[in-house]
């Protein structure tokens, strides 16, 4: 039983938003309703988050797009690299969660505990 925890965070890598999604899903199934509503200048992401609806999305809403491409790409976007550099912040949000033992261990067994959990423990990392 795997869990995958898809994350929105703010600027400076504080959490905005998170969707759960089992762990054999693909990422992008977990987009939509993570960014539903919520307004962004930018979007920050990896290669996971390299898809056409996800680029079509925010060219419509006219959000500067940092995402890693991936290979296959036909038309790759070209991406500031500087900027792509603070991405680290939602790596190190993680890590800082994972801290957390329940969540690294997926201690509880339901979505609606494993998330009262998730922020719970996203509390604490903020109060820091």
């Amino acid at each position: 039983w795997t869990t995958k925890i898809l994350a929105l965070t703010d600027a400076l890598g504080n959490l905005v938003r998170f969707h759960l999604l089992p762990g054999n899903r693909y990422d992008t199934v977990g987009v939509a309703p993570l960014i539903d509503g919520v307004g962004f200048d930018t979007i920050l992401a990896d290669k996971a988050f390299d898809s056409n609806w996800i680029i079509d999305e925010m060219n419509q809403r006219g959000t500067k797009i940092i995402i890693s491409q991936r290979p296959q790409r036909k038309n790759p976007i070209s991406i500031d690299a500087e900027i792509y550099k603070w991405r680290h912040l939602i790596e190190n949000f993680f890590a800082k969660l994972k801290e957390f033992k329940g969540i690294a261990m997926r201690s509880e067994k339901t979505d609606r505990n494993f998330s009262a959990m998730i922020y719970a423990c996203a509390a604490v990392i903020n109060s820091r």
